[in-house]
């Protein structure tokens, strides 16, 4: 009984570790290839448990998620001849595990990926080089950036990847490009302000000799009107000084008269040199305010008569 017992423990044992070797799990996370001598046999991408023959068949597994790879930067030539740095970054999959392992072999994934660079580096030279460098800079890339999917796509059909998207992550000019870049830049916008100055200095002339004759036919028109009141004006003055002259002619002298001793006297220091006679002084000269009566001219005495007559 205990013979047996040596013999069917080590045969449990191994009849065990048998079993166990021969069932493998796959990760909701991955896709897994059973190989046999160097051939597929197995294609599992569902999670859950599988099986194979030990020692005999192999399981490979991939990443079944969606892989992001970085290129490195590059540089290149649009068609206005300014040189670019640019760098992108792709998403990715596997999606055909037997084209992937016959394309790839046991490196896979590293293999995979340096392939995948080399694809995408000729994609971005090829679209980027029929374009001017100003769509490169611009902030609108989308559709750059999926005609370089498309091509990167048609490419790596061949190794059971698919691409799903890539992303330009830096456009840039070199270094050695950077100040000339910047000066011809510098010089573009002082030239569009310049223009934008002389636009705004000609304009401001205009408006200005615009105001200027508005304000002149202004000033005119108001000359105008001022000069027809002040002439209305003085008519009006005539009228009514040729009006009370016809009434009083006395009167009138009079404060004429006046008006002018009060204009004449008005200062602090007035010196007037007039003539005793002078008419100036008429109504200064009696009391009744009347203009003084011209004194006659004596009349000579008559001759005395000779004596003896």
């Amino acid at each position: 009984m205990n013979n047996r017992a040596m013999y069917i423990i080590p045969g449990v044992v191994i009849l065990a570790a048998l079993a166990l070797s021969s069932v493998f799990v796959v990760d909701p996370r991955e896709k897994v290839l059973v190989m046999q001598f160097g051939q597929v046999t197995q294609v599992r991408e569902q999670p859950g448990i599988g099986f194979k023959i030990p020692f005999i068949q192999d399981v490979v597994r991939y990443d079944g998620r969606i892989l992001g790879l970085p290129t490195e930067p590059l540089e290149v030539t649009p068609l206005d001849d300014r040189r670019l740095v640019v760098d992108a970054f792709a998403r990715w999959r596997i999606v055909d595990l037997v084209k992937f392992r016959q394309a790839t072999g046991p490196d896979g994934v590293r293999f995979a990926q340096n392939r995948l660079e080399q694809i995408l580096n000729a994609a971005t030279r090829q679209v980027l080089g029929s374009v001017n460098s100003d769509a490169v800079l611009s902030e609108d890339r989308t559709t750059l950036m999926n005609d370089i999917r498309d091509i990167a796509k048609k490419e790596a059909d061949s190794l059971g990847i698919d691409v799903i998207d890539v992303r330009l992550t830096r456009t840039d000019l070199p270094d050695q490009n950077l100040q000339a870049t910047y000066d011809r830049m510098k010089a573009e916008r002082q030239r569009e302000a310049a223009q934008e100055i002389a636009m705004g200095n000609q304009q401001a002339q205009s408006v200005r000799a615009t105001a200027d004759r508005t304000a002149l036919e202004t000033t005119s028109a108001a000359r105008r009107d001022a000069e027809i009141v002040r002439g209305q004006a003085d008519a009006e003055r005539n009228a009514i000084y040729a009006k009370a002259y016809s009434q009083d002619p006395a009167f009138f002298a009079f404060t004429r008269s006046m008006t002018a001793y009060q204009n004449a006297l008005s200062g602090s220091n007035t010196t007037m040199l007039l003539s005793p006679s002078s008419e100036f002084f008429d109504y200064l000269r009696n009391e009744a305010g009347q203009p003084a009566a011209p004194t006659a001219a004596p009349t000579p005495a008559p001759a005395a008569a000779p004596a003896g007559q």
